[in-house]
């Protein structure tokens, strides 16, 4: 009987239909793909699955590999394709301004950069207006370390336990997942802090987060109080008495974790992390590669969750619906450090990613 039921339950889901045709596959047998990929390719780029799949075409939601085999597209590229692969609206876009302008440097105008600042900036908070066009996260995140320290003097960075801010040599310092670290030196003034995970660490109760999943652990906190954040602010203030000098740089925390896997903080914790941080002179880093453009449903940015207003913004990922193209959003004063001395991105802000950029937002 028990055998007869397990026979009759299929596992495999059903797929919503679809209408979109993909093209035929034209390219490499999959056998030479791998024969490629294995002699040709940098080993550090891993792939999933045994049998790694060759894909060959999206539409919106869905992506297609080279025998026609239609997968819905629950990861979207890392955290990447906002609005659906080859979207309609922003295809026509790029291919406009394709044959118009791919590029010119940045220190002459072109139409497109200045748009797309002015409708980017609308999008956060005053005074949040003045806008750095980069390339990656990583690059990013990059920069907005070095705008910190130009424009406190000082520093020393504080990220969480679990964080994920980018693989370059500079960011790598604030990276605290051991898988990404290779041996070699770096991190120099950069100091970790306990996670306030709610799920996972030491305190946390079935109240702590704004999120429908909460932890199993019981709250026995009243009304308008709770233990765990108080226990990890302790944690935060332990990490500024004991491991930076009296004065930071900065504090940089992603407003939901996602690499560490989507971790959220008790309510009012990076509302006080933040307080703490600037009375030792840092700024407040938000790091929206991951929660940027909606990602979190609620609200457009991760760092509106939290009821605070960051002095530096970073974004990629979505801002591009998988174009490279990352931004660092800050102050006119803190972007003002940067222009002490030259600082110059030759692929930044180019005609073609500030009109892609701009379709993704329209």
């Amino acid at each position: 009987r028990q055998q007869k039921w397990k026979s009759s339950v299929s596992t495999r889901a059903k797929m919503p239909p679809c209408d979109f045709v993909p093209e035929k596959y034209e390219s490499y047998p999959y056998e030479r793909m791998q024969k490629i990929r294995e002699q040709n390719i940098s080993p550090s780029l891993r792939m999933y699955y045994k049998k790694p799949l060759l894909l060959h075409q999206g539409h919106m939601q869905w992506l297609f590999d080279y025998e026609g085999q239609r997968y819905l597209d629950l990861f979207a590229g890392i955290v990447t394709v906002s609005v659906g692969h080859c979207h309609p609206k922003v295809t026509v876009a790029t291919q406009k301004q394709l044959a118009r302008l791919w590029h010119t440097t940045n220190i002459y105008m072109h139409p497109s950069i200045q748009e797309y600042a002015e409708k980017l900036t609308s999008l956060l908070p005053d005074p949040l207006k003045v806008v750095y066009l980069t390339n990656s996260g990583s690059e990013a995140n990059d920069l907005a370390m070095f705008m910190a320290r130009l424009y406190t003097r000082n520093f020393d960075i504080i990220s969480f336990r679990g964080a994920y801010h980018g693989g370059s040599p500079y960011t790598l310092g604030l990276t605290s997942i051991g898988l990404y670290k290779h041996g070699l030196a770096n991190g120099f003034g950069c100091s970790t802090t306990m996670l306030p995970d709610v799920f996972r660490g030491p305190w946390g109760g079935s109240h702590c987060r704004d999120s429908p999943v909460q932890t199993v652990r019981k709250c026995s906190c009243s009304e308008g109080e709770c233990h765990a954040n108080d226990q990890y602010i302790e944690q935060f203030k332990d990490t500024l008495n004991t491991s930076v000098p009296k004065t930071i740089a900065g504090f940089i925390a992603e407003p939901i974790q996602g690499v560490n896997g989507a971790v959220q903080y008790p309510r009012s914790f990076l509302k006080e992390a933040y307080q703490l941080a600037r009375e030792r002179g840092g700024v407040c880093i938000s790091d929206e590669v991951q929660t940027g453009f909606g990602r979190t449903g609620s609200h457009f940015w991760g760092f509106q969750t939290h009821d605070v207003v960051p002095d530096i913004v970073t974004l990629a990922k979505g801002i591009g619906n998988g174009f490279p193209m990352a931004a660092v959003v800050t102050t006119k004063e803190i972007a003002s450090s940067l222009a002490q001395n030259l600082h110059f991105n030759t692929f930044g802000g180019s005609p073609l990613a500030c009109v892609v950029g701009a379709a993704v937002l329209d």
